[in-house]
């Protein structure tokens, strides 16, 4: 890609060049790059909060018995937690990183619809403000768990209504920033920047896009239906009014299963910028990528009911929905083993972005290897509802997602601020949050497998040691995300200058390292310059 595509000044907006005081700067500003660090910033408070939440659940779980709080806000908290993290920190961060770096990867001035940008972005704090006033109400917040599965989540209070209109709101906001990302990337590329050479990045946002636009209606129909249920005497999944509490779950996993990938396919992006900078070597199989990125967003709608291999559905219906998400593994083992392939003799520095990358191709396989053991559909009656479905999806959201978006963030920021992040600091950051991860989730395997269920706030005694070292790991890695908030505000207020396109110990490498092989670096007559392609020229 020219210069001129990640130069800056080709970005700034004409009518946003000088930002005049706080609220024009931020409350109505339309430039991408602004929108791009409050959704970034949303999401790190969303984080904390959402995280202290997790601090509570452990909090309570240290020991046997009830210590601390009461059954009822414990469910409540599991509850929170989910939707807090899920559409409060995760998706919002994506969004972010979306907003900040699709524009400077394809060249364009801004997003295509920058008001739009702007309106999605503040539903976002009225979402969660009508969220967590629920946990104020009488009654209490929603306690049906995340997935709102009737009729339990139906018992709740007037909190239901709450929970709703926030899902609606959060919904509304989703469907937005997919429009948007959408609109920019098919309208507004440079001239030289096709299809089959854009960022991975770009690739999966695309994607995650279309997988947003098409599940988060069927989200807002569940819950409308879960609304009119409680509040004007429908009876959809009411099964004394002829309705079927089951036909809830087939709609909420339908928008459930895409919802998984949807935190995932940006965290493959991330991950695929930063391995082929600090391997120096372009990305190992980029259309591969591009068409697995692709094939795992088709079949992640047609496999939704392997969350409900125990409801009791038809022999025929289990062994359909057992091989489908089998089938997934493969796309999903094409990307891992570009991964490798792409850090295989290549000649790698260890810079913190690196080290979160390479944790999250280890350990996001890890969840994937207890997901294929969950798709088995006989083996899952055994796992079903226990810590081995958490440990599983928390060490693809935890290692996967988080990861993913950490990494990025400690990839870019030197771009977004303009100052280098300590380097020091940003490893110490991530061996914390390495082992203290998995000492927090990989006991939950052995709890899962052992019988522990999911989502209870009291446990029978021989859980009490895999579930002490699980808490304290949680301690640990929540209070390394503390010491991570340090670091960004330390980074934004100032230090070592970062310069114009290098990485310390990566120099002349650029920030927004175009992933497509060039079509001349393998060719069998011609040796490859590893000096020549650590100085840039692994661009089109």
């Amino acid at each position: 890609m020219s210069e001129a595509i990640t130069n800056d000044h080709a970005h700034d907006h004409d009518h946003d060049h000088k930002p005049k005081g706080f609220i024009k700067r931020w409350l109505i500003t339309t430039n991408h790059k602004d929108i791009g660090t409050l959704y970034l910033v949303w999401s790190l408070v969303m984080f904390i909060i959402g995280g202290a939440m997790a601090m509570i659940i452990r909090l309570e779980l240290f020991q046997p018995g009830l210590q601390f709080v009461q059954p009822d806000f414990f469910n409540q908290m599991t509850t929170m937690h989910a939707l807090v993290m899920i559409f409060g920190a995760v998706m919002p961060a994506f969004v972010g990183l979306a907003n900040w770096m699709i524009p400077l990867m394809i060249g364009a001035p801004d997003m295509a619809l920058p008001r739009m940008n702007n309106w999605s972005f503040w539903l976002l704090p009225f979402a969660f403000t009508i969220l967590l006033m629920s946990l104020f109400m009488d009654g209490g917040g929603p306690a049906g768990g995340w997935t709102m599965y009737p009729p339990l989540f139906l018992q709740g209070g007037n909190n239901v209504a709450f929970v709703v209109f926030a899902v609606h709101i959060m919904g509304i906001s989703s469907i937005m920033g997919a429009i948007n990302v959408i609109a920019t990337i098919m309208n507004m590329r440079a001239p030289n920047v096709g299809y089959l050479n854009m960022p991975l990045f770009v690739w999966t946002w695309l994607i995650t896009a279309f997988l947003l636009i098409a599940v988060m209606p069927v989200l807002a129909g569940a819950v409308t239906m879960l609304l009119t249920d409680k509040y004007f005497a429908t009876s959809f999944f009411n099964a004394a009014g002829g309705g079927d509490p089951v036909m809830f779950q087939h709609i909420f996993w339908f928008f459930g299963h895409p919802e998984v990938y949807i935190m995932i396919l940006p965290a493959f992006g991330v991950v695929s910028e930063i391995l082929p900078t600090f391997a120096r070597k372009p990305l190992f199989g980029y259309v591969s990528m591009v068409y697995a990125t692709a094939s795992i967003a088709f079949l992640s709608f047609t496999v939704w009911a392997h969350h409900m291999f125990t409801v009791g559905m038809p022999l025929g219906g289990e062994l359909y929905f057992m091989y489908a998400t089998m089938l997934i593994a493969i796309p999903t083992g094409v990307k891992v083993f570009n991964w490798v392939a792409t850090m295989w003799r290549g000649s790698m520095t260890f810079e913190t972005p690196m080290l979160w990358s390479i944790a999250f191709v280890i350990l996001f396989t890890i969840g994937g290897f207890s997901g294929l053991m969950l798709a088995i559909a006989p083996a899952d009656f055994q796992y079903h509802d226990t810590y081995f479905v958490v440990a599983h999806f928390h060490y693809v959201l935890v290692t996967g997602a988080i990861y993913g978006i950490i990494a990025g963030v400690y990839y870019w920021l030197p771009k977004w601020t303009g100052y280098m992040y300590n380097e020091r600091l940003g490893k110490i950051h991530f061996w914390w949050s390495a082992i203290s991860v998995n000492v927090l989730f990989f006991p939950q395997h052995f709890l899962g497998l052992a019988g522990m269920p999911r989502r209870i706030p009291d446990y029978s005694v021989q859980f009490a040691e895999f579930n002490m070292i699980s808490s304290i790991g949680g301690f640990a890695f929540g209070l390394a995300q503390v010491f991570f908030c340090y670091i960004v505000w330390k980074t934004a207020r100032g230090g070592e200058k970062a310069k114009a396109q290098s990485w310390e110990g990566a120099k002349g490498l650029e920030w927004t390292v175009p992933s497509p092989a060039p079509h001349h670096t393998f060719q069998d007559s011609k040796p490859v310059d590893l000096d020549k392609m650590a100085h840039g020229n692994i661009a089109h």
